[in-house]
């Protein structure tokens, strides 16, 4: 359970990492906004005009960074959500067990 616990700290440290990075990408481009739990679409959405790679070669190649960056979150936290519910089956096991 210890390992758990130090696996733990070394994936929150890795989520804040990954966030500090899409931040950073955030405040490249103004037109990303401000929100790290989203990613920017890289496919049609209804109503919107979407910038291609022949509009804007940087801004999209930077948009897929950034979108990387927002997969590695997520797979970081899924990985945290798996960890803390091993964590907390072992606290049960060893209270009831």
């Amino acid at each position: 359970m210890l390992i758990n616990i130090f696996f733990l700290i070394a994936l929150y440290i890795a989520f804040r990492w990954s966030v500090a990075w899409i931040k950073y990408f955030n405040d490249l481009d103004d037109r990303f906004g401000k929100s790290i739990w989203r990613w920017s679409y890289d496919y049609p959405v209804v109503g919107k005009r979407d910038i291609s790679i022949l509009d804007d070669k940087n801004f999209v190649l930077l948009r897929r960074k950034r979108n990387r960056a927002v997969s590695i979150m997520y797979w970081i936290a899924l990985l945290i959500f798996i960890l803390v519910n091993s964590i907390m089956s072992h606290i049960l096991i060893k209270i009831f067990g």
